[in-house]
C-alpha cells in the first residue's frame, strides 16, 4: 500500500517538511518505512508527499490493513521491511495494550541504528504547533540544558500547583538530548524537545495538572481541573490521589503490572520553546519547557540503566521552576539560561 497521492490538509506541509528535511534529513538514496493507521492516515500522507518531493523510496503500512487492532506484536511485514530501511516513521494513534508492539519496532531501530521518528498520537493541532517549531533553535536550548543537567548531581523542581520533587542523579547513567534533530544514536519523538536520563533516586510530591501518558492520555486529556497528585519515595510510586477515582485507579493499575512498573525510569526536562501550554496530548505536552517523569522502562539501551519494565507512562505538570545543583535554570516554565 502506498499513501502517495492521498489527499491531506495543505496546512500540514510545513510540519511534514520539518520532519523529513530538518529532523530526519532524509536523502534520495535512503529507503523509509512509514507506519500509520486510519486515524493518522492524512498526516502520514503529508509526510509521504514530502518524501516524494525529496525522491526517497518508501514502503507504507496502515496497521488496520494488516490485522485487527490492538496488535499485541508488530505485524511481521512491518518488521521485515524495516530490515531494509535506513529510516522509519511511526505516526499512529495509541491503543490499549500495544506497547509491546511498539517495543518490537524500536528493538529493530536500536539494533540497526536507524533514524526513527516516533509520532504516537500525532494530531492536526500538533502538526500546526509543535511540528512547526524552529528545531535548530530547540536544539540550541537543548544543548544548553544538556550541558548543565548532565553535570548536575541534584535537580529540584516546584510548581504553583504543589509539586516539590528532588532528583539525585546517578553518574553512571547517561543523559540524552532528543531535540527533534534525530540521529542513529537515539530515535526520537516528533515533535522533539527534551533532555532525559534515568535518575538515581526521586523523592517528593508531583502534581500532574498536565497529562498522563500512553493510551490514558487520549482517555483523560488535560488534567488541569482534576489533577492527579502522586507521592514518590525512593524512586517508587508510593501513593496517588485524584478526584477522578477512575483515573486514579487506572493509573495505579498501569504502574503495578510488573516489578518495576512503579519505578521512575525517566527524568526529563522539556525544551520545545514553541510549545506554550498543555493541549491534552502527551506527544507534544511532554516537550513543554518543564519537568516530566515516567514510571517503568528506563530505556536502558540508551541511558545505561541496568533494569527493565514492560510498561512506560509519562506524567506532565505545568509552570515548573527548576534548580540544578542550586542554580536556577527555569522560572515558571521560562528558561533562565541562554541557548548554546
Amino acid at each position: 500500500m502506498t499513501l502517495s497521492g492521498t489527499p491531506f490538509n495543505p496546512e500540514f506541509s510545513e510540519g511534514a517538511r520539518n520532519a523529513v528535511r530538518t529532523c530526519l534529513r532524509i536523502t534520495p538514496e535512503e529507503k523509509v518505512t512509514v507506519i500509520t493507521d486510519q486515524a493518522c492516515r492524512e498526516i502520514a500522507a503529508s509526510i509521504v508527499h514530502e518524501l516524494d518531493q525529496v525522491g526517497a523510496p518508501h514502503a507504507d503500512f496502515v496497521l488496520e490493513a494488516l490485522a485487527p487492532r490492538p496488535h499485541a506484536n508488530m505485524p511481521p511485514a512491518v518488521l521485515a521491511d524495516m530490515e531494509t530501511s535506513q529510516v522509519s516513521i511511526f505516526a499512529v494513534e495509541a491503543q490499549a495494550n500495544e506497547l509491546r508492539s511498539r517495543m518490537d519496532m524500536t528493538d529493530v531501530v536500536n539494533r540497526r541504528r536507524m533514524r526513527h521518528a516516533h509520532m504516537v498520537n500525532i494530531e492536526p493541532r500538533i502538526m500546526l504547533e509543535g511540528m512547526r517549531a524552529d528545531f535548530l533553535a530547540v536544539d540550541a536550548i537543548s544543548v544548553a540544558v544538556f550541558n548543565i543537567a548532565s553535570q548536575a548531581r541534584v535537580i529540584r523542581a516546584t510548581t504553583p500547583a504543589g509539586t516539590e520533587i528532588t532528583a539525585n542523579m546517578n553518574p553512571d547513567y547517561r543523559w540524552l538530548k532528543t531535540s527533534g534533530i534525530i540521529s542513529p544514536n537515539k530515535w526520537g519523538n516528533l515533535p522533539g524537545g527534551e533532555c532525559f536520563t534515568t535518575p538515581g533516586e526521586v523523592n517528593g510530591t508531583f502534581v500532574i495538572d498536565g497529562v498522563v501518558g500512553d493510551y490514558l492520555c487520549a482517555k483523560y486529556g488535560d488534567l488541569r481541573q482534576t489533577p492527579l497528585t502522586i507521592r514518590v519515595e525512593r524512586n517508587r510510586l508510593a501513593s496517588a490521589e485524584c478526584a477522578n477515582q477512575a483515573l486514579r485507579d487506572e493509573f495505579w493499575e498501569y504502574c503495578h503490572r510488573d516489578e518495576n512498573s512503579d519505578r521512575v525510569g525517566e527524568f526529563a526536562i522539556g525544551t520545545n520553546i514553541a510549545v506554550r501550554d498543555v493541549i491534552g496530548n502527551i506527544l507534544q505536552d511532554e516537550k513543554i519547557p518543564g519537568i516530566h517523569i515516567a514510571f517503568g522502562n528506563p530505556y536502558g539501551a540508551h541511558t545505561g540503566a541496568d533494569w527493565y519494565s514492560s510498561t512506560h507512562i509519562d506524567v506532565v505538570g505545568r509552570q515548573f521552576s527548576i534548580w540544578a545543583d542550586g542554580r536556577q535554570i527555569m522560572e515558571r516554565g521560562r528558561f533562565l539560561i541562554e541557548a548554546a
